[in-house]
């Protein structure tokens, strides 16, 4: 089921991607053309995905969470060409290609990621992709801001980078995660659910605990994968982390403990999504995606 859905998704947000990267004038050309390679050249789409399906998990077409969908891959595309620069993680393949800064240069580079983090709240309150009222569009907008910025993936970056070589316990490196990689999905989750109208305060509170519970166990796969999956099968340098001598759950549970921990996680997720219908059951579907995908 899981592999038709995301099919479907893709086509959907990728269709509504491309029409925002075409350059307006001859002389933008070559960042767009940056922005474009960044956005365009493949990857799972799990964040839009979660907009998508939190949004028709309320009972309403996804249709109306476009905006939500495009923003949220923006804004990770945006992450990823700035976390591959030579100041940061210094990588030099993303899904199976040169990473930006290698396929352009490093400055066209930094404007590609300062575009497309422009570009994604742009998206998010373009009328033709967000049909909401004004004041749910606000919301969605500081729900963005909140999870871009520095108290959420943007200081989840800075705590990472402080973190190389440290000895972290479990508590520090899931709070590092949270801001991380967690807070981006999990405004995915209640920007899909806002964008559908018609979300109450416990059905909110109930998608933040299953996306809290999603955001930390796609971390801890990613850890997972690094240490046993292949260059060839992540698209990007494996055992990175390692070489870099990063904090991660196999490095500080073990590397059984912390596939166990990817299942408790997702068991949570799950038992958070109790009180929604079959609506929910893409949620329920991408939960277990993201504790058994391999890449």
């Amino acid at each position: 089921m899981i592999a038709a859905y995301q099919a479907t998704c893709q086509k959907r947000v990728d269709a509504a991607l491309d029409s925002l990267l075409n350059a307006p004038s001859p002389e933008l050309a070559r960042l767009y053309q940056a922005m474009r390679y960044s956005v365009m050249n493949g990857g799972k789409r799990v964040r839009p995905l979660l907009v998508y399906a939190a949004c028709e998990a309320l009972g309403i077409s996804a249709d109306k969470a476009n905006g939500a969908a495009c923003a949220v891959e923006l804004i990770h595309a945006y992450s990823l060409v700035h976390d591959d620069l030579p100041a940061m993680d210094d990588d030099d393949l993303r899904r199976g290609q040169p990473t930006t800064h290698k396929a352009f240069d490093e400055a066209c580079a930094i404007l590609a990621g300062d575009g497309l983090q422009s570009l994604a709240f742009s998206a998010l309150v373009d009328p033709r992709l967000s049909p909401q009222e004004p004041q749910v569009l606000l919301g969605m907008v500081q729900t963005l801001a909140s999870a871009a910025g520095p108290a959420g993936m943007v200081g989840g970056q800075a705590i990472d980078l402080e973190s190389v070589g440290r000895k972290l316990d479990q508590q520090a490196l899931e709070r590092m995660h949270r801001h991380k990689t967690g807070a981006l999905i999990e405004a995915s989750v209640r920007l899909g659910a806002l964008a559908s109208g018609h979300a109450e305060k416990d059905e909110l509170k109930s998608l933040q605990t299953y996306a809290q519970a999603v955001g930390l166990a796609f971390q801890v796969q990613d850890d997972i994968l690094d240490v046993e999956s292949d260059t060839a099968t992540l698209g990007k340098r494996q055992g990175a982390d390692i070489a870099r001598d990063k904090p991660t759950y196999p490095a500080l549970l073990g590397l059984e403990a912390a596939k166990a921990y990817a299942l408790e996680l997702r068991d949570q997720a799950l038992h958070a999504l109790r009180p929604f219908d079959a609506a929910a059951e893409p949620l329920r579907e991408l939960a277990r995606f993201i504790v058994e995908r391999r890449s």
